[in-house]
């Protein structure tokens, strides 16, 4: 090493040593580390648009720029905008009706009351959790090998938010809980949250994965909780907030121990006895079969495993050949870790034996097929939970400070410890258990504590960001000194405060919002705002906003009435594109009932996302997702209208229109407008409608007499003597009614089959043909039918149904 490179190591060694408090006590003075303090109330001129103290908060700074706020939106358009912003889906036309002709002084709060109470709002809210968790079914990376337990932990989520769980348990489940509850199940998998990294399962430097990893946890939960950028600081002292690098690793060291494990029993209790009872006797039954399996695959994994360790760096093998009685702590992560990479081993052993020796191969066919006969002995395999661990020892491995954040050049070893600026010198008290350090139960006390300056604030900034496609701080991720300043430091108190003295709870959060008058605002335009507050930043009305990715597939689902509502269980596999880049991993699942669930339950494979919600600027699972980006590009408008699978639901919708509006064009034309906007068409509306029907009638008359295939609306039948004729023969052959999607199928094949007779009478020059030459507009008359079912689809990716205003 050169003098030079003495210098810089030097430099850097007391640099990142030094606690420097004349920096820390700078650091305290910065907005955000201040402790919340709860405004008082401001006088307002306009005091009876007053419905809450946020209200006057917002009031007072537009009325010192002269501005007035908007009058309140009408009920049509506010019970959409709440519905959506609460459970990520349109309205019914019923539940419209209901709330607009409910006059009571309560009908609002007791329609908020209503969406609140609903499990549809923990799918919402508790997808946009998992935005910031990064959540998804796979690892990433070359592999990206399947997650099979990961759906426990966004089922956990969302019961947590319709359970309305104080937030501050919450972060402690997620950081903590199989330290502070090992024995409650749903503590283990909502430590799922650490779980979440992308991660490269065969890396075969497990030193450097070990390393990759702690960074990892150590700026996720910065950044998800207290919306600090730590991640500047790995490798030298953060730039622009007052933190050093030896504060970034004394933070790091909170979670240096942490291990994680995907074969931990969901099953407890007497579920957990009749599996292990079950489980007993279909092992003796086949032990000597087993043991004849073992022996044909052990030659081939023993040399697949010895290949494996051959495979990792030096130092990886040192910590995984060492006895197990003289591993220390990071020994005992290592080895571990070298455990995941086993897994498959023995279906990568079989297809060793198939590939080197088929008669020995053949002999083992013998044996799975043997073993095969007791399927029926064998319980139901009830799958896992992945949750975090300390492999059931309380000592850590050493934190150190690490030369320009390089892994293998270790500097200062660190205890733990807080950045001073973030914490005003406050020191978590550790205490260990008898199978864990009890580090991240520290961290998570101290982050979930009442008086810390950041937790509260970060969590109300992200809630208001979602209902006002902003949040108070516009850099939600980011509350450092390179973030953006409070827009409104008092009502972002206000709200951090109240959040705390109501019990953490969300619901109460968020009721208050959507209660204020700011929330019910119009959102039309106002021209004289645009030189006085062009980004509507003081929200004199309320922001329109493009649907996200979710409420887009799901609203289009729900209109078309074949969204699913089931609630929880494993991620699912709705059809996909022809040309999807992954087809083999995505084996789309047999019940149309799984391909209609919402999109919070679909499979989130991070190198191949689900096209749809890709399209239209879903949350990128690699990276912590504070605030979904609304983008404006061509192919979202060609997902929609060319995607056959989006049109599918339009002929549904078309379908449903018809059946519930009866014959009349006109009556069909409202009822197309009242599920889809909540409205209905005025009159100018509605004669271009009709325009639109009678031009696209004698486009669909052409395409036919030149053998196109037919469109017409699926389910429109569903109704009279035909709808008893199909649950007649449900009933006859399956001894119960048809669900939905079957009838749907049911119904969509007797529209073919009539289709096809109306061309053949049309080949004869008799009836349809007729119909259509002369756009007579009768049921009989399928290009008018097609001609409609055009419409819909071409209303269902309007603006308008496709903007929350």
């Amino acid at each position: 090493m050169g003098l030079e490179s003495v210098a810089v190591v030097a430099a850097e060694t007391s640099d990142a040593g030094e606690a420097r408090p004349a920096r820390a006590a700078q650091g305290q003075q910065h907005w955000a580390y201040q402790p919340v303090a709860r405004p008082a109330t401001p006088a307002v001129k306009d005091a009876k648009w007053v419905r809450s103290p946020i209200d006057a908060l917002v009031l007072a700074q537009l009325e010192s720029k002269g501005i007035k706020p908007s009058a309140d939106a009408d009920r049509a358009t506010l019970i959409r905008r709440v519905t959506l912003d609460t459970w990520g889906i349109i309205p019914t036309p019923e539940e419209v009706k209901a709330f607009v002709n409910d006059k009571s002084p309560q009908a609002y709060e007791k329609l908020v009351d209503r969406l609140l109470a609903s499990p549809r709002y923990g799918e919402r809210w508790g997808r946009r959790w998992l935005d910031l968790t990064r959540h998804a079914d796979s690892d990433g990376y070359n592999t990206d090998g399947t997650r099979p337990n990961m759906w426990r932990y966004r089922d956990y989520v969302i019961n947590a938010f319709n359970a309305d769980k104080p937030y501050d348990v919450f972060i402690k489940e997620q950081l903590a809980g199989d330290e502070l509850w090992p024995e409650r199940k749903d503590a283990l998998v909502a430590t799922g949250f650490l779980r979440n990294f992308p991660d490269e399962i065969n890396a075969r430097d497990l030193n450097l994965k070990k390393q990759e990893i702690a960074n990892d946890l150590t700026d996720t939960v910065s950044s998800v909780f207290l919306a600090t950028t730590a991640n500047c600081a790995q490798c030298h002292n953060h730039k622009f907030d007052k933190f050093t690098q030896k504060e970034y690793y004394q933070l790091q060291a909170y979670f240096v121990n942490t291990s994680f494990r995907d074969d931990v029993t969901p099953l407890s209790g007497k579920e957990l006895s009749e599996f292990s009872s079950k489980l007993a006797k279909w092992e003796e039954a086949t032990k000597d079969i087993r043991a004849k399996q073992d022996a044909l695959l052990k030659p081939y994994i023993e040399k697949a495993e010895a290949d494996r360790l051959l495979g990792f760096v030096p130092e990886t093998r040192e910590s995984i050949n060492k006895p197990e009685k003289e591993r220390n702590a990071y020994d005992r992560w290592i080895y571990h870790r070298n455990l995941w990479t086993m897994s498959g081993r023995t279906r990568n052993a079989a297809n060793q034996m198939k590939e080197k020796d088929k008669t020995q191969y053949a002999e083992y066919e013998k044996v799975v097929a043997e073993l095969k006969k007791f399927d029926e002995l064998k319980p139901k395999d009830p799958g896992n939970i992945s949750t975090a661990t300390e492999l059931g020892h309380n000592d850590s491995p050493p934190t150190y400070v690490l030369f320009k954040g390089i892994y293998d050049r270790k500097l200062d070893e660190v205890q733990p410890g807080l950045p001073a600026a973030l914490s005003g010198g406050e020191a978590p008290k550790i205490v260990a258990t008898a199978t864990s350090s009890g580090r991240r139960t520290a961290i998570a006390n101290w982050i979930a504590s009442p008086s810390n300056p950041l937790t509260a604030r970060v969590f109300a900034n992200r809630v208001w960001n979602q209902y006002f496609g902003r949040g108070l701080v516009d850099t939600v991720n980011d509350f450092g000194k390179m973030g953006q300043k409070p827009v409104n430091p008092a009502l972002l108190d206000y709200l951090a405060d109240s959040f705390v003295k109501n019990g953490w709870s969300v619901k109460k959060l968020q009721k208050e919002i959507l209660l204020s008058s700011v929330y019910r605002q119009s959102s039309d335009h106002r021209e004289e705002l645009v030189s006085v507050d062009p980004e509507n930043k003081l929200l004199a009305y309320f922001p329109r906003q493009r649907l996200d990715a979710e409420q887009i597939r799901d609203s289009l689902l729900y209109a078309a009435g074949l969204l699913e509502e089931k609630v929880g269980g494993p991620s699912v596999y709705p059809p996909v594109p022809a040309n999807f880049d992954n087809r083999n991993a995505w084996k789309v699942s047999d019940s149309l009932a799984e391909q209609h669930r919402r999109s919070a339950y679909i499979f989130i494979r991070r190198n191949t996302p689900y096209p749809l919600l890709d399209t239209f600027d879903w949350a990128n699972p690699q990276l912590v997702h504070g605030r979904r980006e609304v983008t404006t590009t061509a192919p979202q408008a060609l997902a929609l209208a060319n995607s056959d699978l989006v049109f599918e639901w339009s002929k549904a919708l078309a379908g449903r229109v018809i059946r519930e509006a009866g014959e009349s064009e006109a009556a069909r034309l409202d009822r197309l407008y009242q599920i889809a906007f909540g409205r209905t068409p005025d009159k100018t509306e509605k004669d271009s409608l009709l325009a639109f029907l009678d031009k696209q009638e004698k486009v669909v008359a052409n395409q036919l007499a030149t053998g196109k295939k037919v469109v017409a609306p699926v389910g429109a039948k569903d109704a009279g003597a035909v709808k008893e004729k199909v649950d007649g023969l449900f009933k006859t052959l399956y001894g119960r009614s048809p669900d939905k999607f079957e009838r749907a199928t049911l119904l969509s094949y007797l529209d073919t089959q009539q289709a096809k007779a109306a061309k053949t009478t049309d080949d004869d020059g008799e009836g349809a043909g007729g119909a259509k030459a002369t756009g007579h507009k009768d049921k009989a008359n399928p290009a008018r039918s097609a001609a409609f079912v055009e419409l819909v689809h071409a209303v269902v990716n309007s603006n308008e149904f496709l903007y929350r205003l």
